[in-house]
């Protein structure tokens, strides 16, 4: 009776390690933790270096001028010109633009 236990046990056993919530579906639970483990360290990093940003925007006026500029707003005495149906970039920084008219006029 007790062997008779013993191996029905033993099948019950290696049922449940071969079946679908066996070891497959273990390695494969923690592959994907895994996965988000890394995803939240990648997520973790972008937000402290958002942070690092807010916090150079609130105290370093040079980093404000270039956000504003990557976003293509103007300075205050600029003029702007919007043409309907056309997206026209930021305004070029004086250094970029001495660089383009340098390529397009060689010397």
């Amino acid at each position: 009776m007790a062997l008779a236990a013993l191996a029905g046990l033993g099948a019950y056993a290696t049922i449940m390690l071969r079946g679908p919530q066996g070891l497959a579906a273990l390695s494969e639970k923690r592959q994907m933790i895994r996965s988000l483990e890394e995803q939240n360290a990648d997520l973790q990093r972008d937000i402290e270096a958002k942070k690092r940003l807010i916090e150079r925007l609130k105290t370093d006026p040079s980093t404000q001028v270039v956000e504003l500029e990557r976003l293509g707003f103007v300075h205050q005495h600029d003029t702007q010109f919007k043409v309907p149906g056309q997206h026209i970039g930021p305004a070029p920084t004086a250094a970029r633009q001495a660089n383009e008219e340098s390529e397009q006029h060689p010397h």
